[in-house]
């Protein structure tokens, strides 16, 4: 997995990343792929941190064209500023 671009809030992630796929995994559907990679992920995460920490749902977007990109690459840089209009902004 590489990670292009991310976003740590005081209460959310966002990232874009690319998931390599190996021939063997190749014919798997993302709706397989993906949920694997996040649930590794996390786990990852939780065994440094020594506790839980992620919510148990997430949000998952297949970006498909460059356009998109730009425009999820966009949100994720004015996320930041937007924190205030959050309702767990305190």
């Amino acid at each position: 997995m590489e990670i292009y671009d991310y976003i740590i809030m005081p209460n959310h992630v966002h990232f874009i990343c690319e998931i390599k796929i190996k021939k063997e995994i190749d014919a798997l559907p993302a709706n397989q792929i993906i949920p694997s990679v996040v649930g590794t992920l996390k786990k990852l995460i939780n065994k440094e941190c020594k506790e839980k920490i992620w919510q148990r749902n997430y949000y998952e977007h297949i970006i498909r064209d460059e356009k998109e990109y730009l425009e999820i690459l966009q949100y994720i840089q004015d996320n930041p500023y937007k924190w205030i209009e959050d309702k767990y902004y305190l």
